[in-house]
């Protein structure tokens, strides 16, 4: 998500916490990391405890405290050790330089790939709600015969993915099978087109025009 904007706010203060993937094919790549934001400042204080072993100072805060015993910390609660790293932050940091470019770029793709495929029935396009201007981390349509379209398009060297099964399809989850009928549906027909930052306007139309030939 990192990047969106609705209604031309950048989206995650409308709710109390909001995850961001920053893992290495997001829109902010970081080659694998993320970050909590939370509305309230006791729930970031919280967070930023337990994921450093319940320790109620960070190695900066004592470094910066006053006085002799600066180096003194408390345990208040067992933690875990499930904060990021600085390698990981650095790199995000300078991502975030790129972050309106490219996600810029990949709406323009996104538009090619809309001009494209326009008017054909057999391909609907999974579109963005209105007010919002994407990230664009992928970009979906649903097929009929969706896994025999994914062969086909294999068969060119063009790899597409699916984004997402319906959680109910899962070992997990199987407790709750067919109680989410249109996940279900969707999750059989949905397919996201290659979407990344090295594509050009030629290789959208090709995949445009391979993706038409075998929907008709």
């Amino acid at each position: 998500m990192a990047g969106t904007r609705l209604r031309g706010s950048h989206i995650g203060s409308e709710a109390d916490a909001v995850v961001f993937s920053f893992q290495a094919v997001k829109n902010l790549p970081t080659a694998d990391s993320g970050m909590i934001h939370f509305k309230g400042a006791e729930d970031d204080q919280r967070a930023r405890k337990l994921s450093w072993l319940g320790i109620s100072k960070d190695t900066y805060s004592r470094t910066e405290a006053p006085g002799t015993y600066k180096w003194m910390y408390d345990v208040e609660e067992v933690g875990f050790k499930y904060h990021g790293n600085s390698i990981m932050a650095a790199i995000g940091m300078v991502q975030l330089k790129w972050l309106d470019q490219d996600n810029a770029y990949r709406r323009q793709l996104a538009a090619w790939y809309r001009e494209n495929l326009r008017g054909h029935d057999s391909i609907r396009i999974v579109d963005v709600a209105p007010g919002c201007e994407s990230s664009t981390h992928l970009f979906q349509v649903r097929v009929a015969r969706r896994d025999a379209m994914m062969v086909a398009l294999n068969g060119h060297q063009v790899y597409p993915g699916v984004h997402y099964r319906d959680n109910t399809q899962y070992g997990m989850y199987s407790y709750a099978a067919n109680t989410c009928p249109n996940a279900a549906l969707a999750s059989e027909e949905v397919i996201s087109l290659p979407l990344h930052l090295n594509l050009t306007k030629n290789d959208v139309d090709v995949i445009s025009s391979l993706l038409i030939r075998y929907a008709e």
